[in-house]
């Protein structure tokens, strides 16, 4: 009995070293991985059965100007790490410890030509078509790259679900959305050619996917705060139709108005005028060095934003005038949650949601420990006479929380956009599905002091909680929502529809059965409980 007891525990001893070491093997060589784009050919590396392409150039772009196809090469492109990344307003140069332990960013290299994808695949050259997830990253329209967390890899998510996951890098900040189209043709795109380098990449998938074993005619755009606003830009977009199919926004219906012609270009007038180049040299601005183009940048959006505010013009994303997609008549002719962009992707699928707490964590963080007589006082002093309105709502909406903060940490910023998004989208008649969720699984990391903060559900929609484990922590609750998650956004990519024996029945969204996915260690859908709660985080 020893005997037999010894023998299965050595095979199973040396099963799971063969699985590591599949996992862990690196397949690379002149020859492995060889894929043909429309402007060469690109060699990769295979990882766990994966074949991985990083920093395949899909356009390249002259500072201010639309992209264009890439430069063709010869031989075979060594594909095999990420490319340069966009340069920010604020390069990095220190960080905060605890929360930099949880994100775990990798900030990358910059450089202005940036326009690079990135592509796993389970198989090329064997004639399937798998589902395309086409990631876009978050970080505002300022900052951030496809690697920036290590959620954003890929790998995972494409083995469990025999797909096509591909991410990119392009033109952010002040180098996507300066509009100089008042100073010449070759400038007419500038005001959103961040967003048209997403459209170029996305073309770029309709023509080379098809190599990497993807289905050009099954693309969905998904993406996270700011990659989920960029999501609902693209849908806005008449040159985007058909390119993609279904859609995924994660926490990024925080933008529902765009700038203007009127103020995008008096903004570029500004930058001008903080750097001291007239409107006859305006094509010195391709040479001046980026940090003092953004600093003027950055000047501008301040004076332009303060002469708004005066006049009284609605506020855009977040409070503070910022770079970011505007009306220009052409690659953007409507406003986003306006009734001729909804009808333009009307057809199409929608998932949307938000987590729980967002960035309430960090603003509250004082009251994390705090007693429940110092949260009420506070509620008190804040809400005044709707304080008791107040805590009534946040009871009916989470009437499971116990920790004393919970009665604060609960996200207004994002949902209520995400809310009117669903309500909007989903009353349009003959219109494609949407399906709402809600992820409020709470991290253990640092005594739980970040719960369900904003970018928390990204490890479980890649099935990545173990290489972002600093956020996650890595345990078995960890694991098993992640594979309830990832399983939904691969269903939906591959049909449509989230449901999966996993979950409970997801039905679709409507704003008279407001149903949500609750996304936790046990995931339940509810109607929408908040509602009176919003109503009064949101009212002045």
């Amino acid at each position: 009995m020893k005997n037999k007891t010894a023998l299965l525990l050595f095979a199973i001893t040396l099963c799971m070293i063969g699985r590591l070491t599949a996992q862990s093997e690196i397949i690379t060589g002149k020859n492995v991985a060889v894929a043909k784009t429309t402007t060469g050919n690109v060699r990769g590396y295979i990882q766990d059965g994966i074949h991985i392409y990083k920093g395949i150039p899909y356009a390249q772009a002259k500072r201010f100007e639309a992209a264009k196809e890439a430069t063709p090469w010869e031989g075979v492109r060594s594909s095999t790490t990420y490319g340069p990344v966009a340069p920010l307003m604020t390069p990095t140069t220190s960080v905060q410890d605890e929360p930099e332990f949880v994100f775990d960013h990798d900030w990358g290299y910059t450089n202005e030509d940036c326009l690079r994808a990135n592509i796993w695949t389970p198989g090329i050259g064997d004639g399937k078509k798998r589902p395309v997830l086409f990631w876009i990253h978050g970080g505002g329209f300022t900052a951030g790259s496809s690697q920036e967390l290590p959620s954003y890899d890929g790998k995972n998510l494409s083995k469990k679900g025999d797909v096509v996951v591909v991410s990119i890098n392009h033109r952010l900040n002040i180098l996507g959305f300066l509009d100089l189209s008042a100073y010449g043709e070759k400038y007419r795109y500038s005001a959103n050619n961040s967003i048209l380098d997403i459209v170029a990449a996305l073309k770029w998938v309709k023509d080379n996917i098809s190599n990497f074993g993807g289905d050009p005619n099954n693309v969905t755009i998904f993406g996270q705060s700011g990659g989920g606003a960029k999501v609902n830009t693209l849908m806005a977009m008449p040159r985007a139709k058909g390119l993609f199919h279904k859609a995924i926004n994660q926490s990024g219906s925080f933008r529902m108005n765009m700038l203007e012609k009127e103020d995008s270009q008096a903004i570029a007038a500004e930058v001008l005028n903080q750097l001291g180049i007239s409107e006859d040299q305006v094509d010195s601005l391709q040479i001046v060095p980026f940090e003092k183009l953004s600093a003027a940048g950055a000047k501008a959006l301040q004076l332009v934003g303060e002469k708004r505010r005066a006049a009284g013009k609605p506020t855009i994303g977040l409070g503070m005038l910022s770079w970011g997609p505007s009306v220009d008549g052409d690659a953007l002719p409507h406003q986003l949650f306006s009734d001729e962009a909804f009808t333009l992707s009307k057809d199409i699928p929608l998932l949307l949601g938000t987590t729980k707490n967002e960035f309430t964590p960090f603003a509250n963080a004082r009251f994390f420990e705090a007693s429940e007589a110092e949260v009420l006082a506070y509620i008190e002093e804040t809400y005044k006479d709707r304080a008791d309105d107040y805590l009534a709502a946040v009871k009916k909406a989470y009437p499971e929380d116990t920790r004393p903060s919970d009665l604060l940490d609960i996200d207004a910023m994002f949902r209520p956009g995400a809310v009117e998004q669903a309500n909007i989208k989903s009353k349009l008649e003959e219109g494609a599905p949407v399906y709402m969720y809600l992820f409020t699984w709470q991290s253990p990391v640092f005594d739980g002091k970040y719960k369900s903060l904003h970018c928390m559900e990204l490890p479980f929609v890649f099935d990545n909680v173990a290489l972002a484990n600093h956020m996650t922590g890595g345990g078995k609750e960890a694991h098993l929502l992640a594979d309830k998650m990832s399983s939904a956004w691969i269903n939906f990519a591959k049909t449509g529809d989230p449901n999966h024996p996993g979950l409970p029945e997801w039905p679709t969204y409507d704003p008279d059965n407001t149903a949500t996915m609750h996304f936790d260690n046990s995931c339940v859908v509810k109607p929408q409980l908040d509602k009176e709660l919003l109503t009064i985080m949101t009212q002045p």
